[in-house]
């Protein structure tokens, strides 16, 4: 299959590349249809009743798996390869749960408004990486979830298809590489948060 990544994507290792299920792939516009359908599937049972699990790790699998269990056989298992972004593969078990953990922290004890907690927990689950592929769209499912638990609307993610190359994706993905130096405003701004408000 022709793979030519966008900036901001991160490449599969050979052996990841070989868990790839329908065969009749041969293009990266054609993995990304397919895996779509993959995804809206997922959203619907993911969206089908009010959830309570969202901040735990064996959800997070599962969503994954379900996102992406009919194209890639490792779906909803961690990455055992290091990548140029994300933690090292062995501490992604552990640094999962401390997300989870802190995320229900930081909602229980209003430290952040609902909004800031899921753009903070969206920002960190794609700092860890935990997949070989999907992380960002995983991570933005889930952070749309766990608005959608505490009655606040989902984000609209600039407005644009964060999967192509463009003025919104190039915002997004600057938008994380601030905050990976903890400076969150250009994240906030992107997803619209009126902090002074909430």
């Amino acid at each position: 299959m022709s793979r030519a990544e966008p900036v901001g994507n991160t490449p599969l290792d050979p052996d990841e590349a070989k868990g790839l299920i329908p065969t009749h792939i041969a293009t990266l516009d054609e993995l990304n249809e397919w895996e779509q359908a993959n995804i809206v599937d997922a959203e619907r049972w993911a969206f089908r009743r009010k959830r309570t699990d969202v901040l735990t790790v064996p959800f997070l699998l599962e969503l994954h798996r379900k996102m992406f269990g009919d194209t890639w056989q490792w779906a909803g298992q961690t990455r055992t390869s290091e990548k140029t972004v994300g933690i090292h593969w062995w501490q992604i078990a552990e640094s999962m749960a401390n997300l989870c953990d802190d995320s229900s922290y930081w909602l229980a004890n209003d430290v952040f408004s609902v909004d800031e907690a899921a753009a903070r927990f969206h920002h960190r689950l794609t700092a860890i990486h935990p997949f070989p592929n999907g992380n960002g769209r995983h991570a933005r499912l889930t952070a749309d979830l766990l608005l959608v638990t505490h009655g606040r609307p989902r984000f609209d993610w600039g407005l644009g298809d964060l999967r192509k190359v463009g003025d919104t994706r190039g915002r997004y993905i600057a938008a994380l590489r601030s905050a990976d130096q903890q400076d969150f405003s250009p994240l906030f701004e992107f997803l619209k948060l009126d902090l002074r408000t909430e």
